[in-house]
């Protein structure tokens, strides 16, 4: 059972997120029916902005979560365990709450063999294609122990090791696998005004970003300040996939995830 104030801040944090604008005590109390007086939550703003969460930028106006009150309240509300999803629902409330979808199709082929080809080459056969990079007795050996190991693990182990040849070889077979961009011009909205780097851009654009994230709420770092960037390990269609969301902070992540499940 939470306090007071932690029901005040949440119910306050729901209110800004669906009206976007300062939230006063008397309103509320009237949109949430709430029984505390007006006197009794303006003493629990006070509180409130005393811990950094809540903002007031005049003494007449209402408050706004901060965003490290924002931060929380998504740490704590978003569940990961999404199971299958709509591609149509994500399309269409994607548009409506301002959000950028990026969407990329898992490959879950195997190591199969590594064939040496006369101390020139390695082929190295997986269940679905297969690739040739140059010959390397170390590597040919080491590779012997990687047999029924996933691309996605190939991958990390060959960066881990500086295998450069076979790790961009492979990182070239990922980029190219279905990969999509749901409404992609509120996420270059937000690359032109931060002034994104054109790397972190094209990271993001081809899909080279999903590679290094793991499910989980990603900030600063990876956002600019007041986004949040949210990864799923998720089924589109029956297929695994990965899914990484980017918006702002006061966007309405509750109402996007109850439209996209099926």
């Amino acid at each position: 059972m939470i306090d007071k104030k932690e029901f005040l801040l949440q119910s306050i944090i729901r209110a800004y997120i669906k009206h976007l604008e300062p939230i006063g005590s008397t309103q509320l109390k009237n949109m949430y029916d709430i029984s505390y007086s007006p006197a009794t939550i303006r003493g629990y703003f006070k509180k409130l902005g005393e811990d950094g969460y809540l903002a007031q930028e005049h003494i007449s106006s209402g408050r706004v979560p901060t965003t490290q009150a924002l931060k929380q309240y998504w740490s704590n509300r978003l569940d990961f365990e999404i199971g299958e999803i709509d591609l149509d629902m994500i399309q269409r409330i994607s548009e409506q709450i301002g959000a950028t979808v990026f969407i990329k199709q898992n490959d879950e082929s195997l190591l199969q063999d590594i064939l040496n080809i006369d101390n020139r080459y390695m082929i190295l056969e997986f269940s679905d294609f297969a690739i040739t990079i140059k010959f390397s007795s170390a590597l040919y050996r080491f590779l012997q122990d990687m047999r029924g190991l996933e691309l996605e693990g190939i991958l990390d182990v060959s960066k881990q090791v500086g295998a450069v040849e076979l790790y961009n070889e492979l990182a070239n077979k990922i980029s190219n696998n279905s990969y999509e961009v749901i409404n992609m011009k509120n996420f270059l909205r937000m690359a032109v005004e931060y002034n994104m780097s054109e790397k972190d851009i094209q990271d993001f654009l081809r899909g080279r970003i999903l590679e290094k994230l793991q499910s989980g709420i990603y900030f600063e770092g990876l956002l600019p300040k007041n986004y949040i960037g949210i990864c799923h390990d998720c089924k589109l269609n029956g297929i695994n996939i990965k899914m990484l969301v980017v918006g702002e902070l006061s966007k309405d992540y509750d109402y996007f995830y109850k439209g996209i499940r099926r």
